[in-house]
């Protein structure tokens, strides 16, 4: 089965159409919610693996209901907005938003955003762990810098997806027991291939 699922926007018809998508794509949506204060509660409920979020909804908008299960939980959000200012995305970001989607959105682009969100917040986790051993807000910067490259590096000359380069990165690390960070400097300076 695919990744667990809690939906939540106060339009039922952007639900409804939300949780056909997702479970024609093969994923287990849990819960369902109008408000972000349900939400909320649903995630901590039921622990999905993303939160689709909408921006505008009552009880809680959805960058604030995103900040609070984000603190609490390991859980991808993803956000739906109506929006495309810099400021919101900016506070999306602090929020720990995963990845966001502009409405309306065609039902081609859910689907990838999902996944986007999905690794995100996958990356943004192994980058803690790493974080926690030297816990530096400069080399976390630079960590994630050199592992983006990396992940370019081995998408455009290995033909790897994102998510294949990445675990390529994050197997090796863990296999050599390396840092991430190490890993991503070898393949940027060509010492290291697949």
């Amino acid at each position: 089965m695919g990744a667990r699922v809690v939906i939540a926007d106060d339009e039922a018809i952007i639900r409804l159409d939300l949780k056909e998508i997702l479970e024609e794509a093969g994923f287990d949506v849990v819960a369902e919610a109008g408000r972000g204060d349900e939400a909320v509660e649903l995630i901590a409920l039921h622990t999905p693996d993303l939160a689709i979020l909408d921006v505008k909804m009552p009880g809680l908008d959805g960058i604030e209901a995103a900040r609070r299960v984000v603190a609490e939980h390991d859980v991808a959000v993803l956000l739906l907005t109506a929006f495309s200012q810099r400021d919101l995305i900016e506070q999306a970001r602090e929020a720990g938003v995963s990845a966001y989607l502009v409405k309306p959105f065609l039902k081609a682009e859910l689907i990838p955003a999902v996944h986007a969100a999905l690794l995100a917040a996958r990356e943004e986790r192994a980058l803690a762990v790493e974080d926690d051993v030297s816990a530096v807000a400069e080399d976390k910067l630079e960590t994630r810098r050199l592992v983006d490259q990396a992940k370019g590096l081995l998408m455009d000359a290995h033909g790897m997806a994102e998510e294949e380069a990445f675990s390529f990165i994050q197997q090796t690390a863990m296999q050599t027991r390396a840092r991430m960070r190490d890993v991503a400097t070898a393949i940027v300076e060509g010492t290291l291939t697949p």
